[in-house]
């Protein structure tokens, strides 16, 4: 989206907003695009793409905030019922966020980074316990803190996850990210939900190419000898 075209929106501020006049954040300006009433949760979006999306516009600096408008109509109409969303949002989000956690933090990424894993280990049908590359990579950067959370695990035993851990791994991994020492927050902050806008439509293209009717085979007409 143009610049042009966002001109006659609200300035994006932190935070939940009565009305217009007083500003939006992130998703309450979505919801104003989408044609729906004015909210901070509209329906036109995933509810884990969303929070993060809140959480991103409130945990980016004033300077940096308005760099997030341009994104805001791609997140119209991306939602899905399928629970791999929330399984991969999750994931994206942890696994980014550990290397720039806090050492205190890091174990509790980690133990997000695992549980996104088993769930979708058992989703996808492979072995649980088996990790993604992205996962190991992000877990190899602090293998103390790998080792605590595998433990953790494995104390907990398999079925302790009794809801999905997508919000509490949002609202403890991106405030880690915000806060890292010596890193560029905002432009992190901006990569990553623009990465998980993409894997969210990535994940949408999947479903409408599955929904597809398989194309009608041709009927020969039998040999006779």
């Amino acid at each position: 989206m143009r610049s042009d075209q966002t001109d006659f929106l609200p300035v994006l501020g932190r935070g939940k907003h009565r009305s217009p006049r007083r500003g939006a954040c992130f998703m309450e300006m979505a919801s104003v695009l989408a044609g729906e009433r004015w909210s901070d949760h509209p329906a036109c979006t995933h509810p884990l793409l969303a929070h993060l999306a809140r959480l991103v516009n409130d945990f980016t600096s004033d300077a940096g905030r308005q760099r997030l408008a341009p994104l805001v109509p791609s997140v119209i109409g991306l939602r899905s019922s399928d629970r791999r969303w929330d399984h991969e949002i999750a994931l994206l989000v942890a696994t980014r966020a550990l290397p720039y956690a806090s050492a205190l933090r890091r174990p509790t990424v980690a133990v997000g980074i695992l549980a996104c894993e088993r769930l979708l280990a058992l989703n996808e049908g492979r072995a649980v316990g088996t990790l993604r590359p992205g996962s190991e990579n992000a877990l190899g950067h602090d293998p103390a803190a790998a080792g605590w959370a595998q433990e953790f695990a494995r104390q907990m035993g398999p079925d302790h996850v009794t809801r999905h851990p997508g919000p509490a791994i949002l609202e403890y991994a991106v405030p880690a990210i915000a806060h890292s020492r010596g890193a560029d927050a905002d432009r992190i902050l901006y990569e990553l939900l623009t990465d998980a806008i993409t894997l969210c439509q990535h994940m949408s293209d999947e479903e409408s190419r599955a929904a597809e009717p398989a194309p009608a085979t041709e009927e020969r007409a039998p040999v006779t000898q």
